[in-house]
């Protein structure tokens, strides 16, 4: 299927059956590749930046914003939401309620250079996955994660610490060779950190 994204770089791979909503809010740099069966909304923003892989039964949704730095990571099942309805009871809750009966919030997940996030992890709204951060397999984020840690739990905790100089090292000799130079993503982060 060919979708209309706001941006789309080179050698990006979808491989079908995946659902894409909005794809008009959706930019794609390069090397990308998102395997079967993912969802993907396009929300408020996505941008999904250089040497991305998303694993199959993914999802991002929430119609806020979310931001995969280059480099970054989804396991197989990995669940990333930006937004939610307000269960607080002052509301109706889902999207087939006349919208002035509805009440819901939209916010970002943003995941750093180097995140990688393991098989089933859930981020919740809000949230920062530092760059170079791990986040193990089942765990639930629900806040931000420091740099170069590795969290583990429900709700996940930091259990040590990750190495950063020969993924640098790599990351400098990769982009080099491939001529793709490093991305910025300030402009974007600026735009998701201003809607909560």
């Amino acid at each position: 299927m060919e979708y209309q994204f706001k941006e789309k770089g080179a050698n990006v791979i979808i491989y079908e059956p995946v659902a894409i909503i909005k794809p008009s809010n959706i930019i794609l740099k390069n090397n990308i590749l998102i395997s079967e069966f993912t969802y993907l909304s396009g929300g408020l923003g996505l941008v999904i930046g250089n040497y991305i892989h998303i694993s199959p039964h993914s999802i991002i949704s929430g119609g806020g914003y979310c931001i995969l730095e280059d480099f970054t990571g989804l396991s197989a099942g990995v669940r990333i939401i930006t937004g939610s309805e307000d269960i607080s009871g002052k509301a109706l809750t889902n999207p087939t309620i006349p919208i002035e009966f509805r009440s819901y919030y939209r916010s970002y997940v943003i995941c750093k250079k180097h995140s990688f996030l393991a098989t089933n992890v859930i981020v919740h709204p809000g949230v920062i996955i530092g760059e170079g951060a791990v986040v193990a397999s089942g765990s639930i984020v629900t806040k931000d994660v420091e740099p170069w840690s590795i969290y583990m739990g429900v709700p996940a905790k930091k259990i040590r610490e990750r190495p950063k100089e020969n993924i640098y090292k790599l990351e400098k000799e990769l982009l080099h060779i491939s001529g793709i130079g490093p991305s910025d993503f300030q402009k974007y982060e600026r735009i998701a950190l201003n809607t909560k």
